[in-house]
């Protein structure tokens, strides 16, 4: 069975690759940002709705499965944190209505880690309780990309929800990340405009406190600290330029940011750098999302009854549920 997907906050349709991977059809995408409206449009053929808030829920194609990686700035250590008192945490009432008039058999939700901290942990408890209140048997699980085969640190939580009383379990990560030797270009074939001016790179080598394995990746931190690791901290949309910094001599490019979120090599970028920087780092992992999206599919089509597996795996499943 192909199962039919909509693509909500979709950026340039992570989400929707790891799912088209196991044969969705994907049937309305929503993103506001002109920029990822042309990379998603280059990608698959259709442009993207704009501003979810312009659409009646009652107007959006029926689905089986509802993606979305609604805004995580509101909750995000790199934003201010206000949550629900940020216009843009509003939006997940906008996911909540959908799923409520909609009724997917399905959904997959993502956010950053802070999510489930944001004002002690209730911003998340209303996230969850109104999910549930829905009606939807619901999992949740915090993932690290590195742990999927992709060079960068990024922890995100994942939210997945059933219909039905369905058995659910995440995952299982690889444990270990592709080297960056595989993900980096030569530098004999970067363009000279990626370097450091050699006042920044003197000043990032007498910041070292460590001998930098290499290749690496040099993240600086909001106190100035250089911190040189084999692989990438995770990509911010806001990030300065010299935020991550290849072996101390020059910025990622745009095909290296995406090779970081799992993107395959053919997926085109057509927009300007600085476009490309800011929509890398609001992207997600594929990787991730095509490993959970397996585990979603194979319990749709399993419809293993939570409750009975569940008492034999308490411990373990309980802690993902939240229930």
């Amino acid at each position: 069975m192909a199962y039919r997907t909509i693509d909500l906050f979709a950026g340039v349709g992570g989400i929707r690759l790891g799912f088209e991977a196991y044969g969705c059809k994907n049937v309305f995408s929503s993103e506001w940002d002109s920029a990822a409206q042309a990379m998603y449009e280059a990608n698959f053929g259709e442009k993207p709705f704009g501003d979810i808030n312009d659409i009646e829920p009652k107007d959006i194609p029926d689905h089986d499965i509802l993606l979305a990686g609604f805004p995580c700035q509101p909750f995000s250590i790199a934003g201010k944190g206000l949550g629900f008192g940020d216009t843009r945490g509003t939006l997940f009432f906008n996911v909540e209505e959908i799923i409520k008039v909609k009724q997917p058999q399905a959904f997959l939700l993502e956010n950053v880690k802070r999510l489930t901290t944001h004002d002690n942990g209730n911003t998340f408890k209303v996230i969850i309780n109104h999910l549930k209140e829905l009606g939807y048997t619901v999992y949740y699980k915090v993932f690290n990309s590195l742990d999927f085969g992709v060079p960068q640190k990024r922890e995100r939580i994942y939210i997945v929800g059933f219909k039905e009383n369905i058995y659910f379990k995440f995952p299982t990560p690889l444990g270990y990340y592709r080297p960056l030797i595989e993900i980096l270009g030569k530098d004999n074939d970067i363009p000279k405009s990626y370097f450091l001016s050699e006042t920044l790179k003197n000043k990032r080598f007498a910041a070292l406190k460590t001998i930098p394995p290499k290749p690496s990746i040099w993240h600086e931190n909001i106190g100035g600290n250089i911190s040189p690791l084999p692989y990438s901290c995770a990509l911010r949309a806001g990030g300065s330029y010299n935020y991550l910094v290849v072996n101390g001599e020059r910025r990622l490019t745009d095909r290296e940011m995406f090779r970081l979120q799992g993107f395959p090599d053919s997926f085109k970028i057509n927009v300007p750098y600085s476009q490309a920087r800011k929509i890398a780092g609001n992207s997600v992992t594929v990787p991730v999302i095509k490993a959970i999206a397996g585990e979603m599919i194979n319990a749709l089509e399993n419809q293993q009854q939570a409750t009975k597996i569940m008492q034999l795996n308490i411990f373990e499943e309980y802690e993902n549920t939240g229930s």
